[in-house]
């Protein structure tokens, strides 16, 4: 059965999927969200998204190995703007992962949109704006 977040999204040339940051917060669920960018990045001022695993773009390959990420489930991806985060769809894709989601403008999209981050020292989820 599809994830409503995977039926929501729009096909990408690349053989992966782009999401908006209001779709993807509204059909989230239990799907695995995985940030891109550097630890700097995903505890600074931007914050990341809840519930979000930390895996930098030039690991994503090896840990998708080494932690044994099942080609069929559904994955998010984030960076900073979306383009890093492109880039680990299309690696991801090259392995053989079929459900590979893009966050469309990544996090500065998704601050813009207003909608909860997580931010290093907050404790809770702070507003992002």
């Amino acid at each position: 059965m599809t994830h409503p977040l995977y039926r929501n999204s729009a096909a990408h040339a690349d053989g992966f999927r782009d999401i908006d940051p209001l779709t993807l917060h509204a059909h989230r669920g239990d799907v695995r969200v995985v940030d891109v960018r550097e630890p700097e990045e995903f505890w600074g001022d931007l914050g990341h998204l809840p519930g979000a695993t930390l895996v930098p773009l030039a690991t994503v390959a090896s840990m998708a190995h080494e932690q044994k990420w099942h080609p069929a489930d559904e994955i998010v991806l984030v960076c900073r703007s979306g383009g890093r985060s492109g880039r680990a769809a299309r690696q991801l894709v090259s392995l053989g992962f079929q459900r590979v989601i893009n966050l469309r403008g990544g996090m500065l999209a998704y601050s813009a949109a207003g909608l909860p981050v997580e931010r290093e020292g907050a404790g809770d989820l702070a507003r992002s704006g």
